[in-house]
C-alpha cells in the first residue's frame, strides 16, 4: 500500500468512526476562534471554553478587546497560562482586526499569519472552519498520530508534517480530517497510555502498531 493508498483508507475510516466532527473550541464568530485558540497553546480546549466566557461579557467584540489594556486581559486569561504574552497578542490582533480589516478576520493564510500570536496552525484550522478552505492543522494529536499510522516517517516539526501531508491528503478532506485526528488521539491512540489498538478502526493498517 503506497502512501497515498493509506491516506485515502485512513480518510475513509475515520469518517465512519467519527461521522459528525469539528472544532472543539467554542465560538460563533471568527474573531472568537482566533482568541480561543492563541488561549489554547499549552492549555486544554475546555478550559479555554470556560474563560472565554468571562471574556466576553466583558468584552463583547473586536473593538472592546482592541481599546482594553493588556493587563486587564491577562487578569482574566490567567487561568489558561501565559497569560501576559496572550494578552498582549490577543490585544494586538484586535487591533489590528479593528484598524486594517474593519473588525473582520482575513480569509487569507499570508494575512492571517501577520496577525500576532497565530502560526501555521491557527491559520490553518481559522482558514478550514471558519471559511470552509483546505487546511492542514497540525496539532499534537495530528503529528504523534500520522507518524505512528505511518503516513509521515519521523517527522516531529509541524510545518514539515504539513507539508508532507498536503501531498497525500485531498484539500476538502484536511480540516476534518485533523478534527478526526484530535478525537481519535484522545479516545484511542493516546499520548499518556499505550495506545487502545485493539479497538482502533485503523489496527490492521498502522504501520507502527503499538509504538
Amino acid at each position: 500500500m503506497t502512501k497515498q493508498e493509506l491516506a485515502l483508507e485512513v480518510i475513509d475510516r475515520l469518517k465512519k468512526e467519527y461521522p459528525d466532527v469539528g472544532c472543539t473550541l467554542d465560538y460563533n464568530e471568527a474573531w472568537k476562534l482566533l482568541v480561543s485558540v492563541r488561549l489554547a497553546a499549552q492549555c486544554t480546549d475546555a478550559r479555554v471554553n470556560v474563560v472565554v466566557q468571562d471574556l466576553y461579557k466583558k468584552y463583547p467584540d473586536v473593538n472592546a478587546l482592541a481599546q482594553a489594556q493588556p493587563e486587564e486581559i491577562e487578569e482574566i486569561v490567567r487561568p489558561c497560562g501565559l497569560g501576559k504574552s496572550k494578552a498582549r497578542d490577543i490585544n494586538a490582533c484586535m487591533k489590528i482586526l479593528r484598524d486594517q480589516y474593519q473588525g473582520k478576520v482575513p480569509d487569507d493564510f499570508d494575512a492571517l499569519l501577520k496577525l500576532p500570536g497565530v502560526g501555521r496552525k491557527s491559520a490553518n484550522l481559522v482558514m478550514g472552519d471558519v471559511f470552509g478552505k483546505p487546511a492542514i492543522v497540525t496539532d499534537t494529536h495530528c503529528i504523534r498520530l500520522v507518524n505512528r499510522i505511518g503516513l509521515v516517517d519521523q517527522i516531529k516539526e509541524p510545518k514539515k508534517v504539513e507539508m508532507a501531508l498536503w501531498k497525500l491528503i485531498p484539500g476538502e478532506e484536511g480540516s476534518d480530517f485533523c478534527h478526526r485526528l484530535v478525537f481519535h488521539g484522545r479516545e484511542v491512540c493516546t499520548a499518556r497510555t499505550k495506545p487502545y489498538c485493539d479497538r482502533c478502526c485503523l489496527n490492521d493498517i498502522c504501520q507502527k502498531n503499538g509504538i
